[in-house]
This record gives C-alpha cells, structure tokens and sequence, in this order.
C-alpha cells in the first residue's frame, strides 16, 4: 500500500502535466515545414539606433524565401521592430505589441511588459514560436515567450539563427570601431553572421532612428 501510494505521488503530478500541455507539445511538432525567419540585429549607439535583418527563410530544411522583411516600423514610425521564428506567429505578435502601444500611449517598455505577460499567461499565444527585439530612440528590448523582457547589456540585441555571430560582430565594432555608425555597425556585423551561418543571407534590410 504504501508502495502504491508513494507511486502514485510520483506519477500522478507528471501525468497532469502531460495532460495540461498536451496541445502545446503536439503543436510544436505538429509542423515540421513552417516557415521561420532567421537573423536579427539591433545596435544603439553614439546616439542613434539601427535594427536590420536579412532576408532568408526557411520551410523544413530549404530556403522558402531570400528577401523577407523581417523589420516593421510603429508609432509613425517612432518604434521599430524586428522578428524571428516562425513568420505568421511573429505577425501575430506584431500586432499585439502595436495594441499595447496604442493602450499605453507609445510607451515601449510598458507595452513589451504587458504584451510578456499576456504570451505567458493565454493559451493561444503561449503557442506562437517567435522573439521580437524592440527599439526606440534611446532603448532596446528582446521579448520572448517565457515572459522575459529584457533590456541587453552594451546596447546590442541579436535573436535568430546567426544572432550569437553577428551579436560578437557588433561587440568587437563597438569597442574597436567607436567612429563606425550604429547602422554601419549593423550592416558589418549581418554580413558577417550571413558568411558564418547557413540559416542567414546578405539580403539586408536595416531600419535607423
């Protein structure tokens, strides 16, 4: 008896667990050929803010599409934004985020705070398989699914498949190209990440404030 009951503390936790996310674990390998965007950098600096990515995305493992536009303008253009992941799950987000800043007055972090706590807490949006770095005239942001906002160190954000080369890139830039321009510095380091890795291309679109 005693056996069964310790047993069934053990079993019975992991099989609520299992029923409660279910859905999400089944919709996570339920489409092997959906469509994800790739690289995207953001850089303030001396001042001034650029966010670019480049234009490649793939279906399963071959290149969809070379010239996507993974970077979109909001607040007349006062907020920029930029995706990876799964594209129709990051347009999903986009247009969340830009309600949150219309409720909240164009207020960036107060919008990505709230939109963090909304993909955390409903079921339909703990779904969606995407990051989003969001930039202003003086802040960066990097939001993701697990409720995180966070505000980089050294004023450098990078998320996608090439985000650790062309994040290093930019670092090294930084320190030893202080002349260079924030949008100089994003170009540089994207082509970098795009000779590095197979998920990137040179098909850039960079966005400045």
């Amino acid at each position: 008896m005693r056996v069964h009951s310790f047993r069934a503390q053990l079993v019975e936790p992991h099989q609520a667990w299992i029923e409660a996310n279910i859905n999400t674990l089944t919709h996570q390998h339920a489409n092997p050929l959906q469509i994800h965007s790739t690289t995207i950098l953001a850089v303030l600096h001396n001042g001034h803010v650029a966010i670019g990515g480049d234009g490649q995305a793939t279906m399963g493992n071959y290149v969809a599409k070379s010239n996507v536009r993974k970077i979109r303008k909001l607040q007349d253009g006062k907020i920029l934004v930029g995706f990876a992941g799964s594209t129709a799950d990051a347009f999903t987000l986009l247009e969340r985020f830009d309600e949150k800043l219309n409720a909240y007055g164009g207020n960036m972090k107060r919008a990505a705070i709230e939109l963090a706590k909304d993909w955390r807490m409903d079921r339909f949006l703990r779904r969606l398989e995407a990051m989003l770095i969001t930039a202003s005239q003086n802040e960066l942001l990097v939001l993701s699914g697990t409720g995180d906002v966070l505000e980089p160190d050294n004023q450098v954000a990078a998320i996608g498949s090439g985000a650790m080369y062309a994040q290093a890139a930019a670092l090294a830039l930084k320190k030893h190209a202080p002349s260079l321009s924030a949008e100089e510095i994003v170009t540089e380091s994207l082509h970098i990440a795009a000779d590095i890795c197979i998920y990137t291309n040179h098909n850039l679109v960079i966005e400045t404030l």
